[in-house]
């Protein structure tokens, strides 16, 4: 990019904040005018890349005091909550896992569950993509297993669907587990700091888990249709395990008891009481020391995602300035017209609302924003904010239409193997679908286990 574009880039996202705050002002606040337009300043630098990541991440410590919003120690207090540090320790796992070669053996593995059928083919990848992205980042698993998918055939219209069915199944397969994607662990920030009882490890995924596995069953049926002429064209090999990517198993299996046995099962077990983002973190930090050293400081330093963890901070900043500034309660009073409804309409609002609007911007702004509204509309009309703040979470990481959605649509795009328009296409018909499942598994089954 030259630094014309880049210059172009940083004037229109000053120009979209300039006509926001127009917008805004009659109606709000100077401080909620001012917040809405950096919002929109922030949010079009991350959508068109004028400014690196990390840098438009953090600004809000810059901007927030500048506006009058938050004050310099409000803003950054931000970036040291404990969730990022729960992520962080998921990240150093997954860095092991990569750097051992672990994931070409659990790719392997799973892959030879299925048939060898391009039907079988397809749903393994999007299960395996699903499954690690559960407990890795749906980035790096994307990236991960779609050179091994390309690899399986010569045919353009097949790795398209291979591409789109790793991308997808990241995405559904994220929000099996708390660490799996940003927005999950944003709702766990968010809930920790309004007071509200976080949501244990094994009870997340005993409510997500048939959300998940039917989208995974739904997603695997509609990509294979019109296949069955299409053949697959290699096998992977499989290597045996070795001693390093034994040690890191070792590790994640004793990350899985640990989180297992933390989880309360009232009334029959309270749980460890320990603290998730020590778990996490403490697993992590093992794998540089002895015995285990898998993990070199020198050397794996620059494969922590430092950038990803600014943007976190600029998220809880985000959600805290639309609570102080009282613009949360501003916006949920319009929603609460909506709540007068039946609730699985209300549900269905939240969930259309969210999906499509994360098609068109972060998903990690979007949530930052819409959890605290939320959290507002709830201490107003007593609904239950754990419930209707789940169902918009699961829904800004249930985006299949668009490039700039997810991190895994947009590394499906950068293959080549698939158009926009073939995206827009199935992406739409699986954001419809998503919304049916969210709203019905939400009004069924969440509502009575939360």
């Amino acid at each position: 990019m030259t630094i014309e574009e880049q210059t172009k880039k940083i004037l229109l996202s000053l120009f979209l904040g300039l006509i926001s705050f127009a917008l805004m002002f009659p109606f709000f606040t100077l401080a909620q005018a001012l917040l809405v337009a950096s919002v929109v300043l922030m949010v079009t630098l991350w959508t068109n890349e004028g400014l690196p990541l990390a840098v438009v991440s953090l600004l809000p410590i810059v901007i927030f005091p500048a506006f009058g919003v938050l004050t310099t120690k409000e803003a950054a207090v931000n970036y040291a909550n404990p969730i990022i540090y729960l992520f962080l320790g998921g990240f150093l796992i997954a860095i092991a896992v990569e750097k051992t070669g672990l994931h070409k053996i659990i790719a392997n593995k799973m892959l030879g569950l299925f048939p060898s059928s391009v039907r079988g083919i397809i749903f393994a990848l999007i299960i395996t993509s699903g499954l690690l992205s559960s407990v890795l980042s749906n980035t790096t698993t994307t990236l991960l297993l779609l050179p091994i998918a390309l690899f399986l055939t010569d045919e353009a219209k097949l790795k398209m669907r291979l591409a789109l069915g790793i991308a997808y199944g990241a995405s559904i397969g994220g929000i099996l587990t708390p660490i799996g994607t940003p927005p999950n662990l944003i709702l766990m920030g968010i809930m920790e700091d309004m007071g509200m009882e976080a949501i244990p490890f094994a009870q997340w995924m005993y409510l997500v888990a048939p959300l998940v596995f039917v989208m995974f069953i739904v997603v695997g049926f509609v990509l294979s249709l019109g296949l069955d002429d299409h053949k697959i064209d290699e096998d992977l090999d499989t290597q045996p395990i070795n001693k390093d990517q034994k040690k890191v198993l070792y590790i994640i299996y004793g990350l899985i008891a640990l989180l297992l046995l933390n989880a309360p099962f009232k009334p029959y077990w309270d749980g460890l009481g320990l603290s998730e983002p020590g778990i996490l973190l403490t697993a992590g930090l093992l794998l540089f020391a002895p015995p285990f050293s898998i993990l070199d400081w020198m050397e794996d330093k620059e494969n922590i995602p430092y950038r990803i963890m600014f943007l976190f901070g600029a998220g809880f900043a985000i959600a805290s300035a639309f609570t102080k500034t009282g613009m949360a309660g501003e916006i949920a009073s319009y929603l609460i017209a909506f709540s007068t409804m039946p609730l699985i309409i209300f549900i269905l609002v939240i969930a259309t609302m969210v999906t499509f609007t994360t098609e068109i911007t972060s998903n990690t702004a979007l949530i930052s924003i819409m959890l605290p509204i939320l959290y507002k509309v709830a201490e107003q009309t007593g609904i239950d904010a754990t419930l209707i703040m789940m169902v918009a979470t699961i829904c800004a990481s249930y985006a299949f239409m668009l490039p700039i959605a997810t991190p895994p649509n947009a590394i499906a795009m950068s293959s080549g193997v698939v158009s926009i328009k073939t995206m827009a296409m199935y992406g739409f018909l699986f954001n419809i679908l998503g919304i049916i499942l969210i709203v019905t598994i939400a009004h069924t089954f969440w509502q009575h286990a939360l």
